[in-house]
Parts: C-alpha cells; structure tokens; sequence
C-alpha cells in the first residue's frame, strides 16, 4: 500500500527507531483508510447482510430486500478492495493519504470532508463565495449547495470556479489521533496500553445481549476481573466458546482466531 509523507510520519512517531514503520503497519491501517462515512456505510451494509430472509413476506418486499442485498455484497467487495490497497474501479494501487484514497492511474477517489468547517464555492470569473456546510457534485456536472439541511444553491459546472473545504485545526488534529489509537490496544478493564507479545494477553468477543463487542486485556487478573463484572448475557461459555461454532448473536467480527482485526499483534514491528 502507498501511503504519503505525513501518514508514514505518523507511522515513525509510534514505532519510533523502526526503519520501515509503514510496510510492518499495512494490516494495522486497513480499517482506518476506510473514510468515516465508508466505515458507517459498512456497518449498515453487514447488518443488512446478517438479517433475516423475508420468507413470508409479498413479492414486491422480496424483490426490494434481494435489490438490497446485491448492493451491500457489491459495496463490501468494493471496500475489501480499497483495504487491500487495490483501485475498486481499474485494480491498480491507490494512493493512501490520511483523509483520501487516490488512483494514480484511472483518478478514482475516496476523500473525507470536514465535518464541523464546512465549505466554500468560488465562482468562476467573479470574487463571490458561496458558503455551506456540504456540497454534492453529482454526476450530470451540477452541484447542490447545502446549508442548515437545506439545498440553498443549485450551480452548474461552468459556474464554478473550485469548491474550497474548510478543516479546523483541532479536527485535523483528531484525525491524526484517531489514526495513531488504531496501532495501539489498551486494556478494556484498567485501560493502560497492553504488549500483545506478554503472556497474559487476551483478546476476546463476547455478546452482552444481541450484539459482538470485542476486548482486549494485558494480563490474566484484568481478564478475569473483567469476567466476574460483565457477564455474558446470551449463552453461559459466551467468553470460551469458538465464534465459527455459534449462531446465538448478531456477529461484528470474525472467529478470533482467524482474523483478529486491528491488533497490534499482528503486525508489530522489529527493531
């Protein structure tokens, strides 16, 4: 995966004294090059996935259901892609930035806006700005102009000079964090930050009701002091049973054994 200069700066102040910092965290980041409004995306597209057939219901609900569904396989095959660094439309590398994925080679992209700095148009031959929260540029040229949920302005592409997005620093800021918490993994009972290589290392999935949730626990005392305070609420050996032998909750992971997702584990770098 090609990432740019300040992803892999990020990469060096978190495995400080490592060479290669970006080729040991290639598995570390495949969650985190998925945009925020991707990652939400994902989320609905599984839960569709996991739900029910509507055996009983009419054929026009069927026909929709099954519409659904083709679109939620074809948006998780899109962004299995994308974290593998591949282009979804042409196949080539992307380009991974901290905010957007770029193809070099068909101008594919995947790029995050601001949410909270908003937007600007500027308009083509005169010193007018047009400002809103969000803009969509759709597919016939013409952008919508988005202000307190309202469509304020309709403009054509030969109106528009450049559309300018406005980050705030300290949301800039929080991305850049978000990004270095994914290669570390903190303790879900005391919170400090555990070294997978120790023995003692846990990481378990576990339903407290209907829903997965996964944990992570840097020695055996938190793991099972974490055990006596939350048990699990939908079958007895929820912490010991194998996730690929139970049916029993709405999964959000893999079997733990087989992929454990965004573990520093995995990919932890070597002086």
């Amino acid at each position: 995966m090609a990432m740019s200069s300040g992803l892999i700066n990020l990469l060096r102040r978190q495995f400080p004294g490592v060479d290669d910092p970006a080729s040991s965290a290639n598995d570390l980041l495949k969650d985190v090059i998925i945009q925020g409004d991707q990652r939400e995306q994902l989320e609905q597209d599984k839960k569709l996935l996991e739900e029910a057939d509507d055996t009983g219901a009419d054929e026009i609900t069927r026909e929709a259901r099954r519409r659904l569904k083709e679109a939620a396989e074809q948006s998780l095959r899109s962004l299995k892609v994308i974290q593998g660094g591949r282009c979804p439309k042409c196949g080539e590398h992307i380009r991974q930035h901290l905010f957007a994925a770029i193809c070099d080679s068909c101008g594919w992209n995947s790029y995050e806006i601001p949410r909270t700095g908003g937007v600007k148009i500027h308009l083509l031959g005169s010193p007018e700005v047009l400002d809103g929260e969000r803009a969509y540029m759709l597919k016939d040229g013409t952008t919508l102009l988005l202000r307190k949920d309202a469509v304020v302005a309709r403009l054509r592409r030969e109106a528009i000079g450049w559309v300018e997005y406005i980050w705030p620093d300290d949301e800039l800021e929080q991305r850049r964090k978000k990004v270095l918490d994914q290669l570390t993994v903190k303790c879900s009972w005391c919170e400090k930050v555990c070294d997978p290589e120790l023995d003692g290392f846990h990481v378990v999935q576990v339903a407290f009701g209907a829903n997965q949730e996964r944990f992570s626990f840097c020695s055996d005392e938190c793991y099972e002091a974490f055990r006596k305070m939350y048990p699990s609420r939908v079958h007895r050996n929820c912490y010991e049973r194998s996730c690929a032998d139970c049916n029993l909750c709405i999964k959000r992971y893999d079997d733990e054994i087989g992929s454990i997702r965004m573990m520093t584990k995995d990919a932890k770098p070597q002086a």
